[in-house]
């Protein structure tokens, strides 16, 4: 229920009273909550308000402004309904993801009173009320909703309690919706990347080192395999691997601007005479200092580095949920030093870097071209300038793409890259961002084909984008069952009988020698099902069953993960298949 009052009333509500969240108990009410919800229902009867119960969650505009249906109407008026399908009518609900909303509630009176003088922009303010809970608010607003959790929110800069709360909900335009919501919140709950990786053995977190992860060898191996996918792609595109430090004199992020802008997220350390270092949290000001160690020709660009070195940031303690975000990980990062007139081309050949990788695990992807924001830094001739370079880099290169005003890195434009999984979720991982300004802080200089210096043009670039947040991704676009040749439980083989259990470590020995994860399941204790479904529930690929008739032969009896039998084969010609199979990246099931 709302309604609209002058404002010195209901600043004097706001500032003597305290505000109180009370989803999703119901508190009890104190003196000064029940004399301030008199006032409200004072002020309220007079306005002639009355609650409707049972609104519909559509918007209206009244004479082009934004209201809710259970808001009188006060006079003649050019009035037009909007359903749930719009993008005003989803305006109801507060600042929200894709499937879901948040709002963020305030306990302490005096940050209260400071965000509705704020708020006001005219003689009145719009208040809403919810329970026992009163609070100035824009508006218009969904008359109820599912709650689904509350957590709280730490303000920028502080490592203190800050008072605020925030409350995640759901609100449906249907029972439909609803239930399709239902079934995709279970499928992401069964497909968490954090219980695969306790399930699969993969990684683990620990106290000792919060936000750090422990890969176990299953996890490690999918770790340098895409690590690895990486770099044979870096090999065929002409870039080269550095090496950089871990630890850096303040001098140097203060000599790229990061300490000023980025101190408060980076880890730090004091040595003998209190001199100051941080751990990185990025490659690039080091990738500089590498460019500027001596005079560089035009001959020599585009110069392509790439650095796997390890990186940290302080995220809040609040903020780390498992892969997703963490405070030590790795990017396969790369930095481009190219002339002005190489840029277009550069560009491109990331684009196609990205659709390459992206094509091999099966993601279908769009770009967004996020242009210049306020504020930002260089001159207007030069965003303009950098802007048309990239929208005719993405013309080129084919594929969807939108425009994304604004939100572009103070120091120059960039092209995200969205990715959608398996289940229809939207990810952003690749980028590739512009610098204008790491070059000028730098003084980064080449002698051009003039004979004259110039200055380069510095491009970020990341395909997977961080290796933790990736493996989360996939672990949960793929369920845990991982292609062939990304999979850390590639074979199992099951002797059977007789002397197979010989034969079966001959057969993991050869497959181990070339290469794959091979184990062997000996236990004389179970059955041949019992082992077989054993393997199919640890997400094996596939299943090797070899008994006399397989060690007489030289063969082995395949089944796939999915239970279908292909049969008994030559070792060496399944050797074969499934060695062409992992090199191509494959992720057909069958050969």
């Amino acid at each position: 229920m709302i309604y609209n009052c002058i404002a010195p009333p209901v600043l004097h509500i706001i500032s003597i009273l305290t505000f109180i969240c009370i989803f999703p108990v119901r508190l009890q009410v104190c003196p000064s909550l029940s004399e301030r919800l008199q006032v409200f229902e004072s002020l309220k009867e007079k306005r002639g308000t009355r609650s409707r119960a049972g609104a519909t969650e559509t918007n209206v505009t009244v004479n082009g402004e934004l209201w809710e249906l259970g808001r009188p109407l006060e006079a003649d008026c050019e009035l037009q309904l909007l359903g749930f399908d719009t993008a005003e009518g989803r305006q109801v609900i507060p600042p929200s993801s894709s499937s879901s909303f948040y709002n963020v509630f305030v306990f302490f009176h005096k940050l209260r009173l400071q965000l509705v003088e704020e708020q006001m922009d005219g003689p009145t303010v719009t208040v809403y009320r919810c329970g026992d809970s009163i609070a100035v608010c824009n508006g218009p607003l969904l008359p109820h909703t599912g709650l689904l959790k509350l957590s709280t929110v730490n303000l920028a800069n502080q490592t203190e309690s800050s008072g605020l709360v925030r409350l995640l909900g759901v609100a449906f335009p249907g029972e439909k919706d609803k239930q399709e919501w239902e079934r995709e919140q279970e499928e992401a709950r069964r497909r968490d990347h954090r219980r695969i990786g306790t399930d699969q053995e993969l990684f683990f977190f620990n106290d000792v080192s919060p936000g750090s992860c422990f890969f176990l060898p299953k996890g490690a191996h999918i770790y340098n395999t895409l690590t690895d996918f990486i770099k044979s792609e870096y090999r065929r595109r002409g870039f080269t691997e550095v090496v950089t430090p871990t630890l850096y004199s303040t001098a140097l992020w203060e000599r790229s601007g990061h300490w000023e802008h980025y101190s408060e997220n980076m880890f730090t350390v004091t040595s003998e005479g209190s001199q100051t270092y941080a751990l990185k949290p990025m490659n690039c000001p080091a990738h500089c200092l590498m460019f500027e160690q001596r005079v560089r020709s035009w001959r020599e660009l585009p110069l392509r580095w790439a650095d796997f070195g390890a990186l940290h940031r302080n995220e809040l303690s609040g903020a780390l949920g498992g892969l997703t975000r963490v405070r030590r990980f790795c990017q396969d990062d790369a930095h481009i030093f190219c002339t002005p007139e190489q840029l277009e081309e550069e560009i491109v050949a990331c684009l196609d870097f990205v659709r390459r990788v992206y094509q091999v695990f099966g993601f279908s992807f769009h770009c967004l071209l996020s242009t210049r924001p306020t504020p930002c830094l260089g001159e207007p001739e030069q965003w303009d300038n950098a802007e048309q370079q990239l929208e005719r880099s993405l013309q080129q290169f084919g594929e969807r793409w939108e425009l994304n005003p604004g939100d572009g890195a103070f120091y120059g434009p960039k092209i995200d890259i969205l990715i959608k999984d398996a289940i229809g979720r939207q990810h952003q991982c690749a980028t590739i961002q512009l610098d204008f300004q790491l070059p000028i802080r730098f003084d980064l200089q080449y002698v051009g084909r003039d004979g004259q210096l110039h200055r380069p043009v510095m491009i970020h670039r990341a395909v997977l984008g961080s290796l933790e947040r990736m493996i989360a991704i996939l672990a949960e676009n793929f369920g845990g069952k991982w292609p062939l040749w990304l999979s850390p439980m590639q074979v199992m083989v099951i002797p059977v009988g007789g002397n197979s259990e010989s034969y079966g470590k001959q057969v993991v020995q050869q497959f181990h020698e070339a290469g794959f994860m091979v184990d062997l399941n000996d236990d004389q204790g179970a059955t041949l099902n019992k082992k077989i479904r054993s393997a199919q529930l640890a997400q094996y690929n596939y299943i090797f069953v070899v008994g006399d008739k397989e060690s007489e032969s030289g063969t082995v009896n395949v089944r796939s993960r999915g239970g279908k039998q292909l049969g008994r084969r030559p070792t060496e010609e399944v050797l074969t298949s499934l060695t062409q199979l992992r090199d191509t990246r494959s992720n057909q099931d069958e050969f």
